[in-house]
């Protein structure tokens, strides 16, 4: 059982975590500080050491020096974020933006854990060693080592580009739906590239202000707007070695776009407020969900940030795609909660697999991983059911009236469209003569979840629009 070390002041924030990680079997330590967590406990003895930043006497950071090699994840709140960056360049393994949800959190710690196993594992080699056995070698694990499971043929040539492509500087473009995964493709490329030693930084594109984008990715001077009172560097910056992860870099701004497209072009950086130029070397990953070609046509993103971009482009399958995959997945991640839970022996009723198989999986397999969990946290025996589950055994009638209502429409899904387009095509078009449940239905989807689409997509309801 991994023996993990919370050391934070706030003491809610502190049992909270704790009941967290207990709950999915971890053995949980914990202190107020960095003089407490030295004299209650052995640190480098821990396999990870989760640290607030900001503490009282010492900041988190001298965690890093006193735990000898034993992985650090800093805590911080967003407006700390630019110290969190000053912290991985220190050797933290990874920041977490509090507040934060349980699954977030959850997924950092397994996936750094697993990291660290994977490295114990792993023979000693040069990291600058790039010779063709040894690549082949290790990029031969990715499908084990980084969980992702693939037996379709989409899955299967994704693997094959992966072993290709891991092992060199070329940029990689990861296109897929949201939720199918494109951030363990990212890592796979990392983990088994000769930059594997050094961090990768996962920015995602859309979760940062626009007016904050580009200070946070190129850093900035002190002075150089309100507030900068010092200078810091930026997350390329931090990345600076290894490998830099843009995920959803359709959203990024079109002023953040050219100083990127400098970084690609000319392996440097010019800091917010600054006149001089810094070389980095990184090796960037980019992920999407939308069209950045269409969008490069209507002036939405740069065509020569695209092209430079676009030198790899690997294609992420969506989970309604993956055939008899999608039921491999859904056994894994009941085991996997099964155990976290100490839910031994849950299974799945056959009407459940037929309908996990049938369902289309809007939300991939981020909505698989979410409705097992949930399954499995509400069963009271030993069977999960289709109900259980969250899924309509109508749906599948649903998605052939949808199918029909496009079709009849004129508006027909292209290879242009990306779900979300097609999504705000189809609300456009058919709002005035639907009402909102009838929408939702068509769509195959909740009202709540139609109106946080609309909300994140700012597609407003038509005044004159029913509402029952």
């Amino acid at each position: 059982m991994p023996n993990i070390l919370i050391v934070e002041d706030e003491t809610i924030i502190r049992s909270a975590l704790r009941r967290l990680l207990e709950r999915n079997q971890y053995q949980v330590s914990e202190a107020g500080s960095v003089q407490e967590a030295q004299e209650r406990h052995s640190i480098p003895s821990f396999d990870l050491i989760v640290s607030d930043l900001r503490l009282p006497g010492a900041p988190g950071t001298e965690l890093i020096k006193l735990a000898e090699g034993t992985p650090v994840l800093i805590m911080t709140s967003y407006a700390s974020l630019r110290s969190a960056v000053d912290s991985m360049k220190l050797g933290a393994v990874d920041y977490i933006a509090k507040p934060f949800d349980h699954d977030e959190m959850l997924q950092a710690v397994a996936r750094i854990l697993k990291d660290r196993e994977n490295a114990r594992n792993r023979p000693a080699e040069s990291p600058r060693s790039n010779t063709g056995r040894s690549s082949e070698k290790a990029v031969a694990a990715v499908e084990g080592d980084m969980n992702i499971i693939g037996n379709c043929a989409p899955m299967q040539d994704l693997f094959s580009k992966i072993r290709k492509v891991a092992p060199t500087d070329s940029t990689v473009l990861i296109q897929g739906e949201s939720g199918t995964g494109k951030e363990l493709v990212a890592r796979a490329l990392h983990n088994f590239s000769r930059r594997a030693k050094a961090p990768m930084i996962s920015v995602n594109c859309a979760a940062i202000p626009e007016s904050l984008i580009e200070s946070e990715l190129f850093g900035h001077e002190k002075g150089a707007f309100t507030g900068a009172s010092a200078g810091r560097a930026g997350l390329v910056e931090a990345a600076d070695g290894g490998t830099l992860f843009l995920d959803e870099i359709g959203e990024l701004p079109l002023e953040a776009q050219a100083r990127l497209l400098r970084v690609l072009q000319e392996g440097e950086i010019r800091r917010v407020g600054s006149v001089q130029s810094q070389k980095v070397d990184v090796r960037l990953i980019a992920a999407t969900h939308r069209d950045l070609k269409s969008l490069a046509k209507i002036g939405q993103f740069r065509e020569d940030l695209y092209y430079r971009l676009n030198v790899i482009a690997l294609r992420l399958p969506a989970l309604r795609e993956r055939g008899d995959d999608v039921l491999e997945i859904a056994r894994a991640f009941l085991q996997r909660q099964c155990t976290q839970m100490a839910r031994e022996g849950l299974h799945f009723s056959f009407e459940a697999e037929q309908a996990i198989a049938q369902y289309s999986w809007p939300g991939n397999v981020r909505e698989l991983e979410n409705a097992i969990e949930r399954a499995v946290i509400l069963c009271e025996g030993g069977e999960i059911s289709a109900e259980l589950l969250g899924i309509d055994i109508e749906l599948a009638e649903l998605d052939d009236d949808f199918d029909n209502s496009s079709s009849g429409s004129g508006l027909e899904p292209t290879e242009d469209l990306s779900l979300e387009d097609y999504f705000q095509h189809f609300v456009l078009e058919h709002q005035d003569h639907m009402t909102e449940t009838e929408l939702a239905r068509k769509l195959g989807i909740s009202r709540k979840c139609l109106w946080e689409r609309r909300q994140r997509l700012g597609i407003p309801r038509r005044k004159s629009s029913a509402s029952s």
